[in-house]
């Protein structure tokens, strides 16, 4: 007997025998998946007889949370990466499903096939896009040729799900989720219907078997993950891997995580020998200028979850030939630089109005944290007087519309960062805690207020006018 299908729009529900290219229901345009169909059923008094009729179903056995035994004490399994431990909350939870996206060539496939080596033969690798032949050959190159773990070149999930169920590992990697289809389903593979119905079996096939399933995923043009929403909502954990293929390093950042924060951050540097783990990412982001900083560059520091990290903003600032001055960013949101340059023209009395501004994190790096604001306001003002940031400073603080520095959370962290690299002036928010290792305070214009002055000063300042001539001073 055929299976039969049925489309239902994914916006609004409304169902239809055939495909549509526009909902007649909620006028949407492409939100039509197919979907098997259920058996009909009676309805009204017939159904009310047939379930009177029929035998009852078992209820399900419940257990008390004190009973349930972990397979491990700590109920994960380690990847032997230290970064993307950090990201994961301590390592992969068993029976939980992972969904891992980027862009072609960020290093997806590199990474997890050095987590497989690591797993050896606890790990099984269902491979969608290349055949065995091309994955030893991969797996040869970054050194893990011989770890043991298992391949299996296919796409039909009926099989896959059998071979699940033979093999028994504790992980398995598929590569990539947008090729897998169901033949129970007629739509081509990678087609939403396609990867909602085989996401969903493999999470049922996880949960029930206690197997950690790590889906990679595509991502489109805008840089979101291809595919239904609903697949984001259905696994436990989603990382995306962000990086400049220009630059070396890799950014893992969790955007959604059930057993564990998303603030963490794991940094990679890309190789010919796979991904390398950078431990102190501070060093690596900062560059090494002989001869002071010149205009229009300021350090900062950042808080990605428990770490701090340092990061060099740049600013280009220029007299405009348009009549409506260009605002360009790379690494920041433009939004945000509109609205510095706003509150710089207005709070701090600069004149941006008939100059273009161009501001870039160095390193690849993706700023998203109001910690950046005070950076990115003093870059500018320094790139458009055309005066130097001192060497040695760095400050960190979120900016308002009021033109005021206002306190950021993680100031010891921020503070004890920048004292291990040598930095001999921190301007920050009013209100920091005395930094560690004896550092001294100063106000807005380097003068001492009263403690011993160390080696060491932090510059607490309370507005952006006051924290402009700090650093300009």
């Amino acid at each position: 007997m055929a299976t039969k299908t049925k489309f239902v729009c994914s916006n609004c529900g409304h169902a239809e025998p055939k495909w549509l290219g526009r909902c007649p229901d909620c006028g949407e345009w492409s939100t039509f998946v197919e979907e098997v169909q259920d058996d009909k059923k009676a309805v009204g008094f017939a159904a009310r007889a047939e379930n009177a009729k029929a035998p009852k179903k078992a209820a399900g056995a419940t257990m008390a949370l004190r009973e349930v035994r972990m397979e491990r004490e700590d109920g994960r399994i380690g990847t032997g990466a230290g970064e993307l431990n950090r990201v994961l909350g301590g390592g992969i939870v068993p029976g939980s499903m992972v969904l891992v996206g980027g862009e072609p060539g960020v290093g997806k496939s590199t990474l997890l096939l050095q987590v497989m080596g690591h797993l050896g033969e606890r790990c099984l690798m269902v491979s969608g896009e290349e055949s065995t032949r091309q994955v030893a050959l991969s797996a040869r190159r970054l050194g893990v040729g011989d770890a043991g773990f298992r391949v299996l070149s296919e796409t039909d999930v009926d099989i896959i799900e059998a071979t699940i169920l033979e093999e028994r590992p504790e992980v398995v990697v598929v590569d990539s989720i947008q090729t897998l289809y169901s033949p129970e389903l007629t739509g081509a593979p990678g087609g939403v219907g396609q990867v909602r119905e085989t996401a969903a079996r493999l999470m049922r096939l996880a949960k029930a078997e206690g197997i950690a399933v790590v889906l990679v995923g595509h991502v489109t043009k805008e840089g979101s993950i291809a595919g239904p929403r609903v697949l984001e909502h259905m696994v436990d954990t989603v990382l995306q891997f962000e990086g400049d293929r220009y630059q070396s390093f890799r950014i893992l950042r969790a955007l959604k995580n059930r057993f564990g924060s998303t603030n963490e951050v794991g940094v990679f540097e890309m190789t010919g020998a796979g991904m390398v783990e950078v431990v102190d990412p501070s060093a690596f982001f900062l560059s090494r200028r002989e001869g002071g900083m010149p205009p229009g560059v300021v350090t900062v520091c950042l808080l990605e979850g428990t770490r701090p990290m340092l990061v060099e903003i740049e600013s280009l600032v220029a007299p405009s030939p348009l009549a409506i001055p260009r605002r360009v960013a790379n690494g920041i949101e433009v939004g945000r630089v509109n609205m510095l340059c706003a509150v710089l023209s207005r709070r701090a009395g600069l004149v941006l109005g008939d100059q273009d501004v161009y501001v870039n994190v160095t390193g690849g790096v993706r700023v998203e944290e109001p910690a950046a604001d005070l950076g990115v306001a003093l870059a500018i003002a320094s790139a458009l007087r055309d005066r130097p940031v001192e060497a040695g400073v760095a400050c960190f603080g979120e900016v308002g519309l009021t033109g005021d520095v206002r306190f950021v959370s993680g100031t010891p962290r921020r503070v004890a960062e920048l004292l291990k690299l040598g930095f001999k002036r921190i301007i920050t928010p009013e209100g920091v805690p005395e930094g560690p290792h004896g550092a001294g305070r100063d106000g807005a214009n380097g003068s001492p207020n009263g403690r011993a002055k160390s080696e060491v000063t932090v510059a607490e300042v309370k507005t952006l006018e006051e924290a402009v001539g700090a650093a300009l001073s």
